[in-house]
């Protein structure tokens, strides 16, 4: 995509070399209060959305991973345990408030050794070629400027027979449910943002960038446009987020 082309950031329209620079003033204003935010927008279910991901990953002991725009470290953490003290897991992130976060929750917990924590853009990923037995990314995917180009990117460097699993926010499958869950992000979320992380218009951005992100069979069919077969996906909470999987073969 062209730096003078236009993109979405939220509802409005600008020039696509603007939005990485965007997104990051968002996240640089979050990441401190993200996982508490985290933990009151959703309940606590973002927690199950993530342990199926973990189910559904395939990874065990051995194995090299890597967790994209991982933030805050929640399925790094998950990921280091599994792989084991011969396998790696890279937590990688565009944002380097948001890196600095996970590094330090991670190493609190006594995660080191098998971990490394890399600064990069998606769409254009520093590793070398069919390099990763699976790659994640959770809660990413809509913040990315050019969509294709990171998938291609993920693609790249997974190896033959991984899988990619993306977790995000997705279309509600019932009426009534998407305009309950339209209410509550318009209306409830920014306040909330505003009173724990003193930022409601950060909080604005999330939830309408949640409904400028492609519905599930779009994305489905952006994954095998870029190689990826064998793709599925599986909605959870009715639909607000889904959970994509692609493997290369």
């Amino acid at each position: 995509m062209d730096k003078h082309e236009q993109t979405h950031f939220g509802y409005k329209t600008v020039a696509a070399g603007e939005k990485a620079g965007l997104v990051a003033h968002v996240f640089h204003s979050v990441a401190a209060k993200y996982d508490i935010m985290n933990d009151l927008m959703s309940f606590g279910v973002h927690r199950l959305w993530k342990r199926y991901t973990l189910d559904l990953s395939g990874v065990r002991g051995g194995m090299r991973v890597l967790d994209l725009a991982g933030g805050t470290g929640d399925l790094a953490y998950k990921f280091a345990h599994r792989v084991g003290a011969t396998g790696q897991v890279v937590l990688a992130d565009i944002n380097d408030s948001m890196l600095k976060v996970g590094r330090d929750k991670l190493t609190d917990r006594g995660i080191a050794g098998n971990i490394a924590y890399v600064q990069a853009n998606a769409e254009a990923l520093p590793f070398p070629d069919n390099y990763f037995d699976a790659i994640t990314i959770a809660f990413g995917l809509r913040n990315v400027t050019d969509k294709d180009k990171a998938l291609g990117s993920m693609f790249r460097v997974l190896k033959p027979g991984g899988r990619l699993l993306v977790l995000e926010f997705s279309k509600p499958v019932l009426p009534l449910l998407s305009k309950a869950y339209d209410a509550y992000s318009f209306a409830a979320l920014p306040i909330m943002g505003q009173l724990v992380a003193g930022d409601s218009e950060s909080y604005k951005y999330l939830a309408e960038s949640i409904r400028m992100h492609p519905d599930q069979e779009t994305l489905k069919g952006m994954m095998e446009a870029v190689g990826f077969e064998k793709c599925d996906y599986h909605n959870l909470t009715g639909g607000i987020v889904a959970l994509h999987r692609g493997f290369k073969l």
